[in-house]
């Protein structure tokens, strides 16, 4: 989650590929029916990496929860509290509230541990 100015959607591939080299290139992705799900670049990396897109029904969140638990908790704990004065202080505060949510926040689909923690159990554990 990047806060920038533009109206064009950032370079997708560099993160996908950092995230497959880490941990593998999943079956599908999952993606609702918006446009930046949409996009031609993310299309693309799919057909080349081989990686399958499982589109939900639009009007169908239930379809897709993880996510919408996750826009849920962006903006109630971020964007419905923060007033941002400039794209500066947007970028700061954004990028602590990703850190708090990734290394300190619990979460009940991971057993009440961060992510970072279940994921280097996790890494441990088949390693």
């Amino acid at each position: 989650m990047r806060c920038t100015s533009r109206a064009a959607s950032p370079p997708i591939r560099p993160p996908l590929d950092g995230l497959v080299g880490r941990r593998g290139a999943p079956a599908h992705i999952r993606c609702d029916n918006g446009p930046e799900l949409t996009a031609h670049a993310l299309r693309d990396w799919c057909r080349f990496a081989t990686v399958s897109t499982s589109y939900i029904e639009p009007g169908s969140p239930w379809q897709n929860p993880f996510v919408e638990s996750f826009n849920a908790r962006v903006r109630d704990e971020l964007l419905n509290v923060e007033q941002f004065s400039c794209l500066a202080e947007a970028k700061v505060l954004t990028a602590d509230w990703r850190q708090a949510y990734n290394a300190e926040h619990p979460h009940s689909a991971l057993g009440m541990t961060s992510p970072a923690r279940f994921a280097a159990t996790w890494t441990a554990s088949t390693a």
